[in-house]
């Protein structure tokens, strides 16, 4: 009788630890964000113990192009993504009808203009080639770039933002532009000495060892509406770990690493 006893009182004892063990396991939650290589990851892999310390692991999953991040949100194979800047996502959701709203604004990462053959957009000669990526949502801020340089002007009503090739209402100089190359390709065609000038966003370009603030002839103010933002799924931005992912991102440790590390190529932002 004793043995069936202490049996039974041994039973309850390893079920309870289990069910001890199971419940610290359903506390730690794990948190999956895709993100492109620099700085976006970068960035994440110093928010880890910070949010380890919240009891979130955070699996950071990279992609090297602007297409697969959002399906993958869509998709629900990651929680969230932290790559792209405002005007690209309302573009996605426009064409895409993605579900999808910002966590928070995260980051800016200036685009500049880099040229092997001259030293400013003054410079460039009459007919001179410019070449940007086929992300229409980063052409409005490359034409702006020019614009306050005074080498063109654009139509009047139409937001910057907005703006392509084809709402170029003054062009001296006559520029031509080679709009089909893919972002991540940017940095090769420069180091090819392709075209006149190239538009590089700041990620693919650090990524590359260019110093935006060194190496561009020209570049974007911080004065920019192009701000990185975490996106999720509608109806995630308030789920506990989005909330600690953001608040970690917008910390004095994280603003701080990403100030000395990028020394002005890369801005935070605490909105």
């Amino acid at each position: 009788m004793k043995k069936v006893l202490f049996s039974a009182l041994l039973a309850v004892f390893v079920f309870a630890l289990a069910a001890c063990g199971s419940g610290g396991g359903k506390d730690k939650k794990t948190l999956v964000v895709g993100a492109s290589n620099v700085p976006h990851a970068v960035i994440l892999e110093q928010a880890k113990p910070l949010l380890e310390k919240k009891g979130i692991t955070l699996k950071i999953k990279k992609f090297q192009d602007y297409v697969l991040p959002n399906k993958a949100l869509a998709d629900k194979e990651i929680d969230a993504n932290y790559f792209q800047h405002i005007p690209y996502l309302e573009k996605e959701i426009q064409e895409k009808g993605y579900k999808f709203e910002v966590a928070g604004k995260i980051h800016l990462e200036p685009i500049g203009v880099y040229s092997q053959k001259y030293k400013s957009l003054k410079d460039l000669p009459d007919g001179a080639t410019i070449i940007m990526s086929n992300s229409v949502a980063d052409h409005g801020r490359g034409l702006a770039i020019l614009q306050k340089a005074g080498i063109l002007k654009i139509k009047d009503g139409v937001d910057p933002v907005k703006a392509t090739t084809k709402d170029i209402a003054e062009n001296p100089k006559h520029l031509k532009f080679k709009t089909d190359i893919e972002p991540g390709l940017l940095p090769q065609v420069y180091n090819n000495k392709e075209g006149d000038a190239v538009l590089i966003n700041s990620n693919y370009a650090i990524d590359a060892k260019l110093n935006p603030e060194k190496d561009a002839i020209a570049i974007e103010g911080n004065d920019s509406p192009y701000a990185n933002v975490v996106v999720v799924r509608k109806g995630d931005k308030d789920k506990k770990e989005i909330k600690a992912l953001v608040e970690v991102l917008h910390s004095k440790e994280i603003q701080d690493f990403i100030k000395k590390e990028y020394k002005g190529a890369v801005l935070p932002l605490s909105e």
